[in-house]
């Protein structure tokens, strides 16, 4: 039995079909299940082993409003630390694995390479820091962890950088996209297959690892790439230009 944390969200959704395409027997709960409380963490992870051996908790609730994180660095802890901490403990208790999902917001964003799942961590905004905590506490909890760090997702269920530039496409003659800040754009789906795949695996290995789709590009490259995609595909119809502008000029409260 798994219990998939989050369901409603983006990864969520995308992990909830995938598990039933595979046959998998899971249960998801979103918000009605506060990770936050140890309490009702412990009482969900009895309710759902009572129903049969719980082998998997799969993370996939986050506090992810970045900017608004730095704000409110309080409530984005207690999801993003506290939430997967009192998951880890709760899947210790019962024998069983967790599966979490991570960030590339953990780094400083310094390094002129790829980042390695090794590599050290320097978290410069209040929501890479809660989430490097989660790691953190998450390991001290379960020896039998796997941690997940992606890039740039997005995918068809939920507000992301695809959804927000179509609806900018729709109302605007030109929108600015930051062109100096790299990446790995990830699509939901590809990283629920690849999450469904290590649940199916028993015994490991443990640890943390990177996935993230193939081809870097900055964010205005990819903004770019979903006007061409979508004006072919009909979804809108006006002109829009894509204007590049640096990071300097379009400052935001969070460090990228």
């Amino acid at each position: 039995m798994i219990w998939l944390v989050g369901n409603a969200g983006m990864l969520g959704t995308e992990v909830a079909a995938e598990l039933a395409r595979r046959g998998l027997e899971f249960v998801g709960t979103d918000r009605e299940v506060d990770i936050t409380s140890p309490d009702a963490v412990n009482a969900e992870a009895a309710r759902i082993a009572a129903a049969g051996v719980l082998e998997w908790i799969i993370n996939c609730a986050a506090y992810t409003a970045v900017d608004r994180a730095e704000e409110d660095e309080a409530a984005a802890r207690a999801l993003n630390a506290a939430g997967p901490a009192n998951l880890s403990r709760a899947a210790r208790e019962h024998s069983a694995a967790v599966l979490h999902l991570s960030t590339d917001y953990v780094f400083d964003g310094r390094k002129a390479g790829a980042y390695l799942p090794d590599d050290p961590v320097d978290p410069q905004s209040a929501y890479g820091r809660t989430k490097e905590e989660g790691e953190r506490l998450l390991r001290a909890q379960n020896p039998h962890h796997v941690i997940v760090r992606t890039s740039w997702l997005f995918g068809p269920a939920g507000k992301n950088f695809v959804s927000t530039m179509l609806g900018l496409f729709a109302e605007r003659e030109e929108v600015t996209v930051v062109a100096d800040q790299r990446g790995r754009p990830t699509y939901a789906a590809d990283l629920a297959a690849a999450l469904v795949e290590i649940a199916r695996r028993a015994g490991g290995p443990w640890g943390t690892f990177h996935f993230a789709n193939a081809g870097a590009a900055t964010w205005y490259d990819f903004a770019v790439e979903i006007e061409r995609r979508s004006r072919g595909l009909g979804l809108i119809t006006r002109p829009c230009a894509v204007r590049p502008v640096t990071t300097a000029e379009f400052p935001r409260p969070a460090p990228r």
